[in-house]
């Protein structure tokens, strides 16, 4: 039986995360790691660098047609793993 001011293990985890100051880290490194799974594996398999900095996400893919295509889409790109992480922690997708 809980106590009034007991915590669940998700809101003790996300209370720490806000105490460190994680949760910006914990949220990027989720939404690299969900990549493959948000956009398939065909565009996962030719991505071969991915990092987030300053609310961009950096992504080199090896297609120039792949990448022609998510360039027009990036919004619904940038909405989705933002959906994911619940909060936004991208406004910008950035091409290398």
């Amino acid at each position: 039986m809980r106590k009034p001011n007991d915590l669940t293990m998700k809101e003790a985890v996300s209370k720490m995360l806000d105490v460190y100051r994680l949760r910006r880290k914990f949220d990027e490194t989720s939404i690299l790691a969900v990549w493959p799974e948000i956009m398939g594996t065909a565009i996962a398999n030719r991505t071969t660098q991915i990092y987030i900095k300053d609310k961009k996400l950096f992504i080199r893919i090896e297609s120039s047609v792949i990448k022609n295509e998510l360039v027009m889409v990036r919004q619904g790109i940038i909405q989705k793993l933002n959906e994911h992480a619940g909060s936004e922690v991208i406004n910008e997708m950035v091409f290398l």
